[in-house]
């Protein structure tokens, strides 16, 4: 059974702007006018799933998503949260360097890179159990992960992808295979992705 999953990043917030680690902010104007600006351009899908953060959840009502279930939270950054990567670089160097260097790594509280791939596979391979389309409206780094477990690259591959705000990602598979299509728009010209092999 094939599995469709559309995961959509969230429009901009100000934390996202100044390239601050999530802290919970709303989506600013220009983010929540871009989402508005977008809906209705997403395929219908029979699940549509969103993280628990006010910026996914925001961003998938102006989407206009209806009533969404829950999609895995963001990344965990213990007591980095809110705050610069060059902030917590300035004070704690040796944590970044092997926080950046190593995914076994992890914030001081929070989460390592490995953690959170692993996380992100366990829901992946849970969808793919349903089959059909999903539509999740999750952090851009989960979208990462999810890139990174579908090609089966290892985890320092993170980061190198980026994902720009309200850009959608579509993974389609079966039998544990993957085919990922990145960073397509939210316009009416969207397709559909490509078939799994």
């Amino acid at each position: 059974m094939t599995v469709r999953v559309t995961l959509i990043s969230p429009a901009s917030t100000a934390a996202l702007r100044s390239a601050r680690f999530e802290d919970a902010s709303d989506l600013d104007a220009r983010g929540l006018a871009a989402a508005r600006a977008a809906a209705g351009a997403l395929p219908a899908t029979g699940r549509v799933l969103v993280s628990p953060s006010p910026r996914c959840r925001q961003t998938a009502q102006a989407l206009g998503l209806g009533a969404p279930g829950e999609a895995p939270a963001g990344w965990a950054m213990g007591a980095w949260r809110g705050r610069t990567l060059d902030e917590v670089a300035a004070e704690q160097p040796d944590a970044v360097a092997g926080w950046l260097a190593d995914p076994a790594a992890a914030p001081p509280g929070g989460e390592s890179l490995a953690g959170l791939r692993d996380r992100v596979a366990g829901w992946l391979d849970t969808l793919a159990d349903g089959g059909g389309r999903v539509l999740a409206v999750v952090e851009p780094e989960l979208v990462r992960a999810a890139v990174v477990h579908a090609l089966g690259g290892p985890a320092t591959a993170f980061w190198r992808l980026d994902v720009p705000p309200l850009t959608a990602t579509d993974l389609s598979g079966r039998a544990g295979r993957w085919n990922v299509r990145l960073g397509a728009g939210l316009g009416p010209d969207r397709g559909a992705g490509p078939d799994p092999v």
